[in-house]
């Protein structure tokens, strides 16, 4: 008899995390191309879930992706300029996070690694509209 794998409890930070969204979805909410999010993916910028061969998601990526577009087309920082500020500023002291986002910002609350690899289903690159709330 195969015995069932126990579910994970189902919360708000369990939803943030979940990676639900395909890349077309992804692509469309932040009105680009999926070619742009695999830009971003193969510059080690984000790392997306993976099912078979299809990129998957969570709610966190998508703020990040959203932060990602913010620097580059705001604040006109390149793809090379934001991995190096990351290796050296958290992302909440790049943008402009107010106190509210960043007292919710899991990369904030949980400091001992980057954002990106804290996720158990795979690493990914961290925390718009909202901006990075990670």
């Amino acid at each position: 008899m195969k015995k069932k794998k126990p579910r994970k409890e189902f919360t708000e930070k369990n939803r943030k995390t979940m990676p639900l969204y395909t890349i077309g979805v992804v692509a469309n909410l932040m009105g680009t191309t999926e070619q742009t999010v695999r830009l971003y993916e193969k510059r080690g910028l984000i790392r997306p879930a993976r099912r078979n061969k299809n990129r998957f998601y969570s709610e966190n990526d998508i703020k990040w992706l959203q932060c990602l577009r913010y620097l580059i087309h705001i604040k006109k920082i390149n793809i090379e300029g934001i991995k190096k500020l990351l290796d050296y500023a958290p992302c909440w002291e790049i943008t402009a996070c107010s106190r509210e986002n960043i007292d919710q910002c899991s990369a904030y609350i949980d400091r001992t690694k980057p954002y990106w690899e804290r996720n158990k289903m795979a690493p990914r690159s961290s925390p718009s509209q909202n901006r990075c709330k990670g």
